[in-house]
C-alpha cells in the first residue's frame, strides 16, 4: 500500500507540473520561444528526413498504441492490468479538454511537413488548437510503462539497460519529429510528455 501511495504521490506531482505549465501556455508565455524552436530544427533538419520522421506519426496513433497497450496487457494475464486502460482514457479526456479550452493553435500551414499519403483516423480530428501533443503523451505513457515491466522483470541488467536505452533513443525521435514536422509546436510536446508521465505513474498501482 505504501508503494502505491509513493506512485499516486509522484504522479500528483508531475500532473501539478502539467497544470501550472498549461497555464503558462494559455498566457502566451512561450510564443516566441515555440516559434523559434520551429524555425530553427526545420532550418537544420533536411527534408529528405521527412518521410522517416513521419512514419513515427503513424507509431504515434491512438489506434497503434493503445493496441499495443492491450497486447502488452494481456500477455501479462493479469485482470487488474487491464485498469491501465483507465489512466490511459483519463489522459486522453484532459487532453481533449486542454485542446478545447486553451487558445494554442498549432503551427502554420507553411510549416507542415508531414508526407505520407496514409493517416488513422484519430488524425483527423482537428479540435482547433493543439495543446497537449497527443502523440508525445501516448508515446511516453507507453514507455514508462514499458520501462516500469522492464525493470521489473528477471531480465540481466544489460539487456535492461538496451532496452531503457532504445525507447529513449525512440522517444527523442518521435517529440522531435512532432516539432520539425510543423505538427505541434515545443510547448505542445512538453505538456504531453508531463501528461503522459503523470497517467504512467498513476497506472504503476495496476501493475
Amino acid at each position: 500500500m505504501r508503494k502505491k501511495l509513493i506512485w499516486v504521490a509522484i504522479s500528483l506531482v508531475f500532473f501539478l507540473a502539467f497544470v501550472a505549465f498549461t497555464y503558462g501556455v494559455k498566457e502566451d508565455l512561450f510564443n516566441s520561444l515555440d516559434f523559434d524552436i520551429t524555425v530553427r530544427l526545420q532550418d537544420n533538419l533536411p527534408v529528405k528526413y521527412d518521410s522517416f520522421l513521419s512514419s513515427f506519426s503513424l507509431v504515434g496513433s491512438f489506434e497503434i498504441l493503445a493496441g499495443i497497450l492491450f497486447l502488452t496487457v494481456l500477455l501479462r494475464r493479469k485482470m487488474v492490468s487491464f485498469l491501465t486502460f483507465g489512466s490511459l482514457a483519463a489522459a486522453h479526456v484532459i487532453e481533449i479538454i486542454g485542446k478545447y479550452f486553451v487558445h494554442h493553435p498549432g503551427p502554420p500551414f507553411r510549416f507542415f511537413r508531414y508526407n505520407l499519403e496514409f493517416l488513422f483516423p484519430s488524425s483527423y480530428v482537428q479540435p482547433g488548437s493543439s495543446y497537449p501533443s497527443g502523440h508525445s503523451m501516448r508515446t511516453v505513457f507507453m514507455t514508462f510503462i514499458f520501462l516500469y515491466i522492464i525493470f521489473n522483470s528477471k531480465i540481466k541488467m544489460p539487456w535492461k539497460i538496451l532496452m531503457a536505452s532504445l525507447l529513449l533513443v525512440f522517444n527523442i525521435i518521435m517529440l522531435v519529429s512532432r516539432v520539425s514536422l510543423g505538427e505541434h509546436w515545443t510547448t505542445d510536446v512538453v505538456g504531453g510528455v508531463l501528461l503522459g508521465i503523470s497517467a504512467a505513474i498513476f497506472s504503476y498501482i495496476f501493475l
